[in-house]
């Protein structure tokens, strides 16, 4: 690797650094929501481990197997977070 590239990669590091210092609150808001949802789902799956039939799953067919609220739940809030949210925040940042 070539000093040059090594010093770019530092600059660009930094940079996101300082974006990330200097985010506004609706921008953070907005990042929390995806793992607060996910966390949400998992807590459920915790209170309430009946509604996972993968723990028990005779009987069951592959449907009732792959149709399971809470692991929906931790699915969008994941998705939220890595596909909407980075368009939104850009959004938000350009404003500024």
């Amino acid at each position: 690797m070539s000093a040059d590239v090594a010093h770019e990669l530092r600059r660009k590091v930094e940079r996101e650094r300082v974006v990330a210092r200097t985010r506004s609150a609706r921008a953070r808001i907005l990042l929390a929501l995806g793992p607060a949802t996910s966390i949400g789902g998992l807590a459920w799956a915790v209170v309430q481990p009946w509604r996972l039939t993968l723990l028990h799953p005779f009987g069951q067919g592959f449907y009732w197997l792959l149709a399971e609220p809470p692991l929906y739940v931790v699915l969008v809030g994941i998705l939220f977070r890595l596909l909407i949210v980075p368009g939104i925040v850009a959004d938000l940042e350009e404003q500024r």
